[in-house]
Parts: C-alpha cells; sequence; structure tokens
C-alpha cells in the first residue's frame, strides 16, 4: 500500500498540472494570435458609392493600414437604401477578422426611419473605433443660386417657395436629415431629392440638377477648393480645421443648426478579440501619423479619439439625438 501512495498522490496532481499549463499556455499564446492577424488582404465594405465622403476618408485611411499591417486593405464599396445594403452584407459576413464595416453617422439614424432593418448596429456587430468626424456643409452650384451666404439662401428660398430643392445620399442619410433639420428650424420648405450615395448627389449638384446639398465637408472640399461649389457655411460650433473662410451657420442667425457627418469601424460580432485588438492598436498608430492628420486638415476634419466602448456609447448618444430630430421633423421616406 505504501509504494501505491506516491502514485495516487502524482494522479491527484496531474488536473491541477494540466490546468495550470494550459493557463501558462493560453496567456503566451494571445500575443502570438494578434501578431497572426492579418495572414491575408483584408476587405472594409464601404456601404456607399464610390467618390462620396465615406471614400474620402476611407482611401488615404486604409492605404495607410495597408502599409502598417504589410497586407493589402480592400475597399468594397456596397452602396444601395441609405447605407443600408451594405450593413446588411457586412452583419452576415464571416466574423473571422477578414471583413469590416466601414459605417457612418447614417446607420445611428437608421433604426428611427426605417421600420425594419436586416441589421442591428448594436447586436450584430462590435464598435471598433470612430475614425473621423467633420462638419457638414452647406453647399450650393454657383452657377444655379448666386448667393453668397446662408442669409442670402433663405432669403431666396422664401421669395421662390417650392422652387428650390436639395440632394442627399438617400432617404434616412444625414444628408437628409440634415436638410429636414434645416428646414425646421429656419421653418423653410426646400423639396428633397434623394441619390443613391452622396457621389451621385454632387455630381448633379455640380451639373446644375440640385440647388443644394447639406454634405459632409470631406467630400465637399474638393470640389469647394475647386470653384465648382459655394460653401455658404458649416454647421459646427466653430470654423472648419482647414477651411477658416467658410463662416459657421451660427454665424449666419441659425445659432442652434450644428450637424457632424462621423465615419466609424465595426467588426461583425463574433471577430476574433486578438484581431479588432489589433486593428484598434493599428488605427490608433495611423491617426497618430502626419499623412493621416494632413489629410484630416485637409478634409476639414479633426482627428479622433475614440476607440471601443468609449465609441460605442458615442453611438449611443447619436442614435437617441437622431430618433429626436426624426421625430420633430416628421420625416417619413419618400
Amino acid at each position: 500500500m505504501l509504494q501505491k501512495t506516491p502514485f495516487l498522490a502524482l494522479s491527484r496532481l496531474l488536473p491541477r498540472v494540466a490546468v495550470l499549463l494550459a493557463a501558462v499556455l493560453a496567456g503566451s499564446l494571445q500575443p502570438a494570435l494578434a501578431q497572426a492577424w492579418p495572414a491575408k488582404p483584408v476587405t472594409v465594405i464601404v456601404p456607399f458609392p464610390a467618390g462620396g465622403g465615406t471614400d474620402a476618408f476611407a482611401r488615404p485611411l486604409f492605404a495607410q493600414l495597408t502599409k502598417q499591417l504589410g497586407h493589402q486593405v480592400i475597399i468594397d464599396n456596397k452602396g444601395g437604401a441609405g447605407g443600408n445594403v451594405g450593413a446588411t452584407l457586412a452583419a452576415k459576413a464571416a466574423p473571422d477578422g477578414y471583413t469590416w464595416f466601414m459605417g457612418a453617422v447614417h446607420h445611428a439614424i437608421a433604426p428611427a426611419v426605417y421600420p425594419k432593418l436586416d441589421y442591428n448596429l448594436g447586436a450584430d456587430f462590435v464598435p471598433v473605433a470612430l475614425l473621423s468626424s467633420v462638419p457638414q456643409v452647406i453647399v450650393v452650384n454657383p452657377q444655379r443660386l448666386q448667393v453668397k451666404d446662408v442669409k442670402e439662401f433663405l432669403a431666396y428660398v422664401r421669395a421662390n417657395p417650392g422652387k428650390v430643392n436639395y440632394g442627399s445620399a438617400g432617404n434616412g442619410t444625414s444628408h437628409h436629415l440634415a436638410g429636414e433639420l434645416f428646414k425646421l428650424q429656419t421653418q423653410t420648405f426646400i423639396t428633397h431629392i434623394p441619390y443613391r450615395g452622396a457621389g451621385p448627389a454632387l455630381q448633379d449638384l455640380m451639373a446644375g440638377q440640385v440647388d443644394v446639398m447639406f454634405d459632409g465637408l470631406g467630400s465637399s472640399a474638393a470640389h469647394i477648393k475647386g470653384g465648382r461649389l459655394k460653401a455658404l457655411a458649416v454647421a459646427g460650433d466653430k470654423r472648419a480645421a482647414g477651411y477658416p473662410d467658410i463662416p459657421t451657420v451660427a454665424e449666419s442667425g441659425v445659432p442652434t443648426y450644428q450637424v457632424a457627418t462621423w465615419y466609424g469601424l465595426w467588426a461583425p460580432k463574433g471577430t476574433p478579440q486578438a484581431a479588432i485588438d489589433r486593428m484598434t492598436a493599428e488605427l490608433q498608430k495611423a491617426h497618430g501619423t502626419k499623412e493621416i492628420k494632413d489629410a484630416w486638415t485637409t478634409l476639414g476634419a479633426d482627428t479622433p479619439t475614440l476607440y471601443g466602448t468609449a465609441f460605442g456609447d458615442f453611438v449611443s448618444a447619436e442614435t437617441k439625438r437622431w430618433a429626436g430630430v426624426v421625430k420633430a421633423s416628421n420625416v417619413k421616406l419618400d
């Protein structure tokens, strides 16, 4: 009996040793797993057509991430339904760390506008980071509307009721709601013309098919500098970075009108935490580079600092805010 005692004690110790060894191995493997991602190109679903504000920020940022990660970050434009088609595709994507979703303020608005969505931003995705935030700008075609500021624009609208229209990136987008909020606060009427993305709407604005847009400054910036569009005002509490000559709407007599277009990155629910952690770290690194800081200033944007749960809380607050705007302005889908 005495000879069997050491073996009995050893058998009792083995399970504890196995658990301890597993814990040690798991801890040592986590950095390795984080470094292993990505092992191939990464796709980011952008739910709007090429040429809009999302692309203006996506292309320089993901080009920078391509350099940092050593694998290509591919932009996959999937426009339609105010950004909801792409969001639905991203929600159903395999959560393997190789498909990500670049959404926008539009997706915080959508739950209040669309009675049924095929995705749930809170349940189907993990918030990763705020990528950029830029004030919206009121822009007109200078050949079609010869007004120099918001005061002259309002005077023209009131003198021509029902004759002025504005283009948007689609029903339920921030462009749409920004226009409705402006109408509500100025007690004016402007006809809404929805498009399948900001890019097509901007093209028609410059072609003289529509009169005005409430656009993200990022997508209008190059056209403003080129003289194809006239910026009347930015909808922020201060003048935009890189555009000190454009006044705020508040300076033009509408002090409560503030709208920002922001863009964020989400991962499909179930994406490995190691991949999310690595992506977050690389985004923080990218935001700190001179290339991205300069690009964001050129586009009139501030460099963001919201990641993970802080970004998630921001999105929740925006969702509640826009639900209030939708209710107050009685927005109906065209």
